[in-house]
This record gives structure tokens, C-alpha cells and sequence, in this order.
């Protein structure tokens, strides 16, 4: 009986640190964070860099809120192809042939009434489509509209105008075109909106870590 004791006390100290180390079981992670995944390699997120891109630091063009919810980190955010949806913290890091980048940011000075009053709104707006003209008063959220309303109450982030023009060549950038041609609507040069770039910028965020470092 002692012999067993030895051999498999190893065993569950390993298992409970493999436990303790799993993404979404980390302790560290608050409800009301926000990540910021760095760019993909769809045609999509590298136009948002493009012509966002604040500081050679932020190369963030996807975001959402964290709850945690009995030790369980998920994410809630407005994603292309699933609109606002509620996920695993694993499912972020999802891509094929990319190598991402995960910034952990704590939004400073907030109280936790507010936090639980984005929360609440932020799971109201489940599946809400996404927003793909980018327009503040058309229907659904793109990823930083989604938490720029549910924080709007505390006003945490501020919307800016909006540009498509890739700062490189002076004119709108390619991938904008195509995109705007297929919707079929003018490029929304100047209206207000809001972009990951920009709201990790932001002072009010305070960085904590990158999640794959």
C-alpha cells in the first residue's frame, strides 16, 4: 500500500498542476477584462491593421470581454461568420497557419458595479449578427462596437472617425475596396467607429501580459 502511495502521489501532483495551468482555469484572469488578439492572416484583419495601426506595440485587430464564470475563463465577443457569441478562452487562439498574439488588458479605476452591468449587457446581446459595413447605426456589432457599447455607460472608450486610407500609399487600401464593393455601399470614410488598435491605446487600459509569452 505504501509502494502505490509513492508511485501515484506524483501522478496527481501532476495532474492538478496541469489542471491549475490550463488556459481556462487561470486565477488571474478578472470578469470585465479585455483581450486583444494580435492580426490573422485573412485578407480582413490585415486591412484593419493596415490603416489602424496607432504604435509599432499594437497589432491587435480582434477583441472581447472576459467573464469568469466557476473558475471557467470564456470570452464574449462579436466575431465575422458567428456575429456575438460566447466562448472558450482556448477558442481565441483559433487559426490555421498563425501564430497569434493574445494581449491581457484590466481596464483601471472601474468599479464593480459597472463591470456587472457590461457583463449583463454583453450576454443580452448573444447572438446579434455581425456588423460588416462597420457603421455604428447599422444592425449588429463588429468587435470593438460590441465593447465599446457595453462599457459605453462608464465611458470608457470614445468613438473616432474612421479611416480606410492605408497610410503607406495615401489612398484606400485594396483590402477595403473589395470589401465595400461587395456590400455593395460607399467606404465609410470619417464616420465615427472605434478599432482594437485604438481602444488597447486607450489610458484608461492597464496591460497585464501576453497570453502565449
Amino acid at each position: 500500500m505504501e509502494i502505490k502511495r509513492i508511485v501515484f502521489a506524483p501522478i496527481i501532483l501532476i495532474l492538478i498542476l496541469m489542471a491549475c495551468n490550463s488556459d481556462e482555469h487561470k486565477t488571474d484572469f478578472q470578469t470585465g477584462d479585455i483581450l486583444f488578439r494580435g492580426r490573422l492572416d485573412s485578407s480582413l484583419s490585415k486591412a484593419i491593421d493596415a490603416v489602424t495601426q496607432t504604435d509599432e506595440k499594437h497589432h491587435y485587430t480582434h477583441m472581447g470581454v472576459v467573464e469568469v464564470v466557476n473558475d471557467t475563463v470564456w470570452v464574449l465577443h462579436a466575431a465575422p461568420g458567428k456575429g456575438v457569441c460566447k466562448e472558450l478562452l482556448s477558442e481565441l487562439y483559433e487559426a490555421e497557419d498563425s501564430m497569434l498574439v493574445v494581449g491581457h488588458f484590466r481596464i483601471k479605476e472601474i468599479n464593480q458595479t459597472t463591470v456587472e452591468k457590461a457583463l449583463l449587457l454583453a450576454n443580452e446581446k448573444m447572438g446579434e449578427p455581425y456588423n460588416y459595413s462597420y457603421i455604428m447605426e447599422d444592425s449588429g456589432y463588429y468587435c470593438s462596437e460590441y465593447l465599446y457599447e457595453i462599457y459605453k455607460g462608464d465611458s470608457v472608450f470614445q468613438l473616432n472617425p474612421m479611416t480606410f486610407i492605408d497610410p503607406v500609399v495615401g489612398d484606400f487600401h485594396d483590402g477595403w475596396i473589395k470589401h465595400y464593393n461587395d456590400l455593395g455601399i460607399s467606404i465609410p470614410e470619417g464616420q465615427p467607429g472605434c478599432n482594437p488598435n485604438g481602444m488597447a491605446a486607450n489610458k484608461r487600459l492597464e496591460f497585464l501580459r501576453l497570453l502565449n509569452e
